[in-house]
């Protein structure tokens, strides 16, 4: 052994081969010369003993919850150790390679002591925070946007359910103040039924018909007051055909020249509740007149009449013929309606027949087949209510109604009669004057009053008959 100037200890050289031989005499001193001999005799003797103390091993029983705790007892002190020697932090000497000059400790008997060792984060890059910040802060910020969004929504589906739901009761309240039939819809499929149901229902039916109508037309009248926010119309009519009625005469003159007129069809305006109630209900009207002249089509006694499902061809008179016809107010279909009006009075010959003339009689027959249908249904309520305080004896009869179509064309043909006859005496009263003989023509197709027309079109009772006279006076005599 040597001490260096640096006061540090180490061994002095030795040779193997010298170390190997003092071994090897200090066992034959130690443990006798036959040494190697004992050791081979007690290789023997543990072969024999191994099969014996593998059965007794496998017959080791399960170490017991004591045993477990002493083991655990033993045991965790030196993994707290380790985790502590593993939790050190080295110092910068011992980093560095470098050895200090150290004094032997004094060997200790006692237990190691438990060391803890707070590691403390190296503080981040500031660019790095800052960027780590921005994303934070951008998430936050989205997220609370989405969330703004979202009760804003959600804020507005409430405001607007509101909305409709008062303007829902304030469209019921003008249909009521309006006169219209308003009744409570019928419970949606799987809804409780009883006696009292229906009062808790809040959809209304709109009911537009008129009060004698078909049972049919009835039905097809009906409208719905929308539970949800509908841009289409004000109501909903499930339904509804959109046609309407087209009056229109066919005039051929003797040169083969036909001419065409129609009369003007109003439309309502459809923006606002009671348009929209009057258009639909004035579709219902016009297909229940259109039935009635199919009906009554293919039995007129004094004309002869083509029918199909939505046309009605009648020829009143000699070259004179009148249609009743089902056209779409669709705006494709308005628009192709109009320019044929157009394309026909521009093709007319205005001296032979005025069109405002035309037009205006087509307005009146349209307006006629209305007062007409009035008249047909106050006829069927009188006959089947009866007169006041007059009690029936049996069932009451079936009632037939009054025709529509035959007054129509009865008044047709009897302008066409007139017509000729004006035709006939213009010559009688243009040959005389030719001759020289002074003359003097006055013709009055109509005597009667606007009253009695009216009463023809509206009463029953009243004499359905028309009369006028010509007078042709020659010579002032």
């Amino acid at each position: 052994m040597g001490i260096t100037s640096l006061n540090i200890l180490h061994d002095s050289p030795e040779d193997p081969t010298s170390k190997v031989g003092e071994n090897l005499r200090r066992i034959f001193i130690e443990r006798g010369h036959d040494f190697f001999d004992k050791q081979h005799r007690g290789a023997e003797l543990d072969e024999g003993e191994e099969e014996p103390q593998k059965e007794a091993t496998d017959r080791v029983q399960p170490m017991t919850p004591e045993q477990l705790f002493k083991m655990r007892v033993e045991v965790l002190p030196q993994l707290q150790d380790l985790l502590a020697l593993l939790l050190s932090t080295p110092t910068p000497t011992s980093i560095l390679g470098l050895s200090q000059p150290t004094q032997p400790s004094p060997i200790s008997n006692e237990p190691p002591i438990l060391k803890a060792t707070v590691v403390n984060k190296p503080p981040p890059i500031q660019s790095v925070h800052a960027f780590n910040t921005e994303l934070v802060v951008g998430g936050k910020d989205r997220g609370l946007r989405k969330a703004a969004e979202l009760f804003k929504s959600a804020a507005e589906s409430v405001e607007q359910s509101r909305a409709r739901g008062e303007q829902y009761w304030v469209d019921a309240l003008k249909i009521r103040r309006g006169n219209w039939g308003l009744i409570p819809a019928p419970l949606p499929p799987g809804s409780a039924i009883g006696r009292g149901a229906d009062k808790t229902c809040k959809d209304f039916l709109v009911s537009f018909s008129l009060e004698e109508s078909p049972i049919a037309f009835r039905r097809r009248a009906i409208g719905r007051v929308p539970t949800f926010d509908t841009t289409a119309s004000v109501l909903e009519y499930p339904l509804r055909q959109q046609t309407r009625l087209q009056v229109s005469i066919n005039i051929t003159n003797p040169d083969g020249n036909q001419h065409t007129f129609k009369n003007h069809l109003r439309l309502q305006d459809k923006s606002f509740l009671e348009g929209s109630l009057r258009a639909a209900q004035a579709e219902v009207v016009e297909q229940e007149i259109f039935f009635a002249l199919i009906k009554e089509g293919s039995s007129l006694p004094t004309a002869s009449a083509r029918v199909s499902e939505r046309l009605v061809a009648i020829e009143v008179a000699q070259a004179t013929e009148v249609r009743f016809e089902l056209v779409s107010t669709t705006p494709a279909q308005k628009l192709l309606s109009n320019l044929l009006i157009v394309t026909a009075k521009i093709d007319s010959d205005v001296e032979d027949v005025p069109p405002e003339t035309s037009d205006s009689i087509c307005d009146l027959i349209f307006s006629a087949l209305h007062l007409l249908l009035l008249r047909a249904h106050a006829h069927v309520r009188t006959q089947r209510l009866g007169a006041p305080g007059v009690i029936r004896p049996g069932p009451a009869p079936v009632v037939e109604p009054p025709p529509i179509l035959q007054p129509i064309v009865d008044l047709l043909q009897y302008r066409a009669f007139c017509a000729r006859i004006h035709a006939e005496i213009g010559k009688m009263d243009s040959g005389l004057r030719e001759a020289g003989i002074p003359t003097k023509l006055r013709l009055n197709p109509v005597g009667e009053n606007g009253e009695q027309l009216v009463s023809m079109l509206t009463v029953v009772a009243s004499p359905q008959r028309i009369g006028g006279e010509a007078i042709l006076r020659i010579a002032n005599r």
